[in-house]
């Protein structure tokens, strides 16, 4: 990895000041794609051709509903597709801005090679360790009387966790590539026009969105229809379609297994290089941040791509995989309960859903259009406000497509006012979602009065700054609580109040009511993704004019654009948080209903009164502050090797500064690369193996004390508490991290001192404080909640 990431020989520096060196020796690009682009172009048409046609006969042989799904997610591909070419079609700027934004990608593609291929050797052992499990693992009478041996059962879980992990990493990857090609066009569009800028970083956020979004629900449904083809589902002597959801489990955990470690090695990459570059080159030195003399610069601006752009691209496909998956299950055992005669319409309704989220973002997305502007910031519509016009449009989309959607696919003659309190459940998520991105908006934001409070708070000194930080974080997580405590409530009664019972008359829709709210909060997910995407395209461009050398002016445009960018990333995390919670808590439920399938006897409650169960909450507690405790440990060594390296350039090359010598840019990606990937290993291990360890040991200890369930209920209660602990640390987090950054932007407006200042220096400790805490930790948390209810529902039957 050091070969690939330390290349390149340049010239004198004083000679070729505003030339960078590449950082790998040759172009990178996945195998898939390099044999793609070898076959010739029609061979690939006709074979294109002829995998669509087997995918809709396999949807046509399964459902109607399926062959409308695909039908919109390979609509949304072509769609991507031509906001690929318009991105491309952009300039790259002057030879100097091409040559940034070269090194950028070439090292952003030669870390993801390694991350990914370390990652991949991992899925397969721990596929392998699957496989053994589910071979001697128990199996329901129900998949008995299917036919569904141990063998098939294991082998398809083992395939589905497989598929899984690999569809999450080419998301990954489909993050990344377009972020570090979009950058410079962003910085070259600066010159002109912050409208086209924005534009240009809109378009390209939302080709990464669409794909990631399309792949998730494709994978689903291609899974999902392939093995009710296989199973000849609903005939005589088969599988029912209610039971096949289950199956799906292994989709859902291979791509929260890829994003958990993605997460953890991209944001150890880009908090480390961050960090580094702050302490030394803002604080020590003097100089600007991306200032082209502070050898951690091109760090920095990799660590932008994989840690923002791949690992949130896998982040969001593993959070739309696990709701779905969730959804689909609880919406087939509430069909199977209330004997409702076509059961398809509410298993299929989670892959509708974010079909039609597919449409609806795509019109936000073409919403934002270019308008001539000066070119000067004081005479430009805000870039925030533009942003926002868009999610309006989208959201006022879904809730018509959402109303459409429930009255298409949950209308019953068993309760026929049933689908409309399901979309009012809908409502609730979408009001949800929308106030989970006001909310972190008003937290992260330097308009607003927390932001303005902490900046202040900067001129006292560096300790006033980060008192009044943690005391932000800490205050932001009250109000999205009771958001989400509301929404969860409201949906649960709003369903069980549909006028769904089972056999004996009891009301049935409550956890499914959750569901479908789960569903309308994530039914604008593709647009969400794309402000998020936004934000690191944003921050590439801003380092690219910055190390470019261009005009002021130029540079102004692209900190409001990276400011815009700090605030939508803060946003997504909260909505991305408030999600994790919501499908955490279907996914639990799930957990419950196959522990009491497999166990034959009911399984509806966990009594925390128990010592061993109150033991397992404690432990589910403790997991998530040892995990961030290592995830933040993890980028403060790592920043400690960039800073001494750094340190040691500018004192061995004095020429530096007066740039008479060149940084060595790829050492200090080198360092930061191979310490992430070693430092990701040990977090991501204690998330694996903490639920089967304590499920394991207290179900031997069950065994012996006559508790025969004590193994599943410690592991309950483990995630309970987790789930409740990690939402709450990760609010903290995220929006101290995020108020903590932006606080700096504002001082570096111009306020209170402006760049230099001790005030600034004061915020900028408060930033290197909270770069791991939000892009590290906190987005890792998350994902780590969602793992942690995907691993327990996978071993379940291990437990017993």
């Amino acid at each position: 990895m050091d070969d690939d990431m330390e290349g390149g020989n340049l010239g004198p520096y004083q000679d070729r000041p505003r030339t960078f060196p590449s950082m790998k020796s040759k172009a990178y690009a996945p195998w898939i794609f390099r044999v793609l682009m070898r076959i010739n172009s029609r061979i690939l048409l006709v074979a294109l051709l002829v995998c669509f046609g087997a995918i809709f006969y396999i949807g046509a042989s399964t459902s109607p509903i399926l062959v409308f799904v695909f039908s919109v997610c390979i609509i949304s591909f072509f769609v991507s597709i031509y906001l690929t070419k318009w991105v491309l079609a952009k300039d790259e700027g002057p030879p100097e801005m091409s040559e940034i934004s070269d090194a950028i990608r070439d090292g952003a593609e030669g870390f993801f090679r390694t991350q990914y291929g370390t990652i991949s050797k991992m899925a397969l052992l721990l596929g392998l360790a699957i496989l053994g499990i589910y071979l001697f693992r128990k199996i329901t009478p129900q998949q008995e009387l299917s036919g569904l041996g141990r063998v098939t059962y294991a082998c398809i879980t083992v395939a589905a966790f497989l598929f899984g992990a690999l569809c999450s990493g080419v998301a990954g990857y489909v993050g990344m590539w377009v972020s570090v090609r979009a950058n410079v066009r962003v910085s070259s569009a600066a010159r002109r026009s912050a409208r086209e800028a924005l534009q240009i970083a809109v378009r390209a956020g939302g080709f990464s969105a669409l794909v990631v979004v399309g792949m998730a629900v494709m994978g689903v449904a291609i899974l999902y229809a392939i093995l009710y083809v296989w199973f000849g589902v609903d005939s005589t002597g088969t599988m029912k379609a209610t039971d096949l959801p289950l199956l799906l489990v292994g989709y859902g955990f291979g791509a929260s297994f890829v994003a958990l470690f993605a997460q953890l090695g991209g944001g150890i990459f880009t908090k480390a290089a961050d960090v580094g570059a702050d302490l030394v080159g803002k604080v020590e030195q003097g100089i600007p941040e991306d200032d082209p003399r502070n050898p951690a610069v091109i760090a920095d601006l990799v660590g932008d791509n994989v840690g923002d752009c791949a690992a949130r691209g896998a982040d969001l496909f593993e959070s739309i995989a696990a709701e779905i998956i969730s959804a689909m299950i609880l919406g087939g055992t509430m069909a199977q309960r209330c004997k409702i005669e076509d059961p398809s319409g509410f298993i299929l309704f989670p892959l509708v859903v974010h079909s039609f989220d597919l449409v609806i973002s795509s019109v936000g997305i073409f919403s934002i259009r270019n308008k001539r502007d000066s070119g000067v910031i004081g005479t430009i519509e805000d870039p925030m406000k533009t942003l926002e016009k868009g999610y309006s449009v989208t959201i006022f989309l879904a809730v018509l497509t959402f109303g459409l959607s429930t009255r298409w696919l949950l209308y019953t003659e068993q309760a026929p006012s049933a689908w409309l309190n399901f979309a009012l459940c809908g409502l609730v998520g979408i009001v949800t979602a929308y106030a989970f991105v006001w909310i972190s908006k008003y937290y992260t934001d330097y308009k607003y009065e927390p932001v303005r409070t902490l900046a202040l708070a900067s001129s006292t000194g560096h300790g006033t700054n980060i008192i009044a930080g943690v005391s932000l974080g800490l205050e932001s997580t009250a109000l999205p609580v009771l958001v989400i405590s509301l929404a969860i409530v409201s949906a649960f009664w709003l369903g069980r109040t549909s006028g769904l019972t089972d056999e004996v008359g009891n009301p049935t829709g409550g956890l499914f009511g959750t569901a479908v709210a789960t569903m309308g909060m994530l039914s604008t997910a593709a647009y969400v993704l794309t402000m998020d995407m936004f934000g690191p395209i944003a921050d590439n461009a801003g380092g690219i004019v910055e190390m470019s050398q261009q005009p002021e002016s130029v540079r102004e445009i692209t900190d409001v654009l990276d400011a815009v960018g700090n605030t939508t990333k803060a946003t997504t995390k909260g909505f991305a948080i408030g999600s994790a919670a919501l499908a955490s808590f279907l996914l639990f439920s799930a957990y419950m209903d196959e522990v009491a399938a497999f166990a034959q006897q009911p399984f509806k409650q966990v009594d925390i009164a128990i010592p061993e169960v109150f033991v397992g909450g404690l432990l589910g507690s403790m997991l998530i502050f040892l995990f961030s405790a290592w995830a933040c440990a993890a980028v403060g060594r790592t920043a400690q090797e960039v800073v001494n390296e750094v340190r040691r350039q500018f004192i061995e090359r004095p020429g530096i500064m007066d740039y008479k010598e060149k940084p060595d840019y790829g050492r200090c990606v080198s360092i930061v690369a191979s310490a992430s990937l070693k430092e990701m290993i040990k977090p991501g291990a204690l998330a694996i193996i903490s639920p089967t360890v304590a499920g394991v040991l207290f179900r031997i200890l069950g065994y012996y004390t006559g508790h025969p369930l004590l193994g599943a209920k410690v592991v309950a209660s483990m995630l309970m508490f987790a789930t409740v602990s990690g939402i709450l640390m990760a609010l903290f987090l995220n929006t101290a991290g995020g108020a903590w950054d932006n606080a700096k932007k504002y001082i570096e407006t111009g306020a209170l001192g402006g760049k230099g200042s001790d005030t600034h220096k004061a915020a900028v400790t408060g930033d290197t404080v909270g770069d791991p805490f939000k892009d590290t930790a906190g987005p890792s948390l998350h994902v780590l909640i969602k793992m942690l209810a995907t691993i327990t529902l996978v071993m379940a039957p291990i437990f017993l």
